[in-house]
């Protein structure tokens, strides 16, 4: 059995959360919470609960499939909670867990950046654009 000093391991730990590596469980996260439908719903459901249908009105473009497969995934991470209501139709509501709500300040951020920059974004493209035919 090989002996690691104190230091050695601690090199170690941090190793196995180092983003920059493709095996990294924290880089496999960055994955998920990057994605442009999750930012969306945890954003869309800052107010509170909301039914799958308000969801889907919400959030232009995304497809039954993609939003269903989004809000699992979500779910299995533990960024939102599903309820069902017994009712006649069922009802469904998805909110924010805590560790979901956890994550708003840096999506409402990220939003909100878009939102006052795009003209500039946009602006550099264009001039990219002139520039690189």
């Amino acid at each position: 059995m090989v002996t690691r000093t104190a230091a050695q391991r601690r090199a170690g730990e941090r190793g196995r959360y180092d983003a920059y590596l493709a095996a990294c469980p924290a880089r496999k996260l960055l994955d998920r919470i990057s994605d442009k439908w999750v930012s969306l719903l945890l954003n869309a459901l800052a107010d509170g609960p909301q039914r799958y249908s308000e969801l889907s009105r919400t959030i232009a473009g995304v497809s039954q499939k993609m939003l269903t497969q989004t809000l699992r995934g979500m779910e299995r991470d533990g960024l939102v909670t599903r309820t069902v209501t017994a009712a006649v139709p069922v009802r469904v509501d998805y909110e924010l867990t805590p560790l979901g709500a956890s994550l708003l300040p840096v999506m409402t951020a990220i939003k909100a950046w878009a939102e006052t920059n795009i003209d500039a974004v946009e602006q550099a493209r264009r001039a990219y654009d002139r520039h690189s035919v």
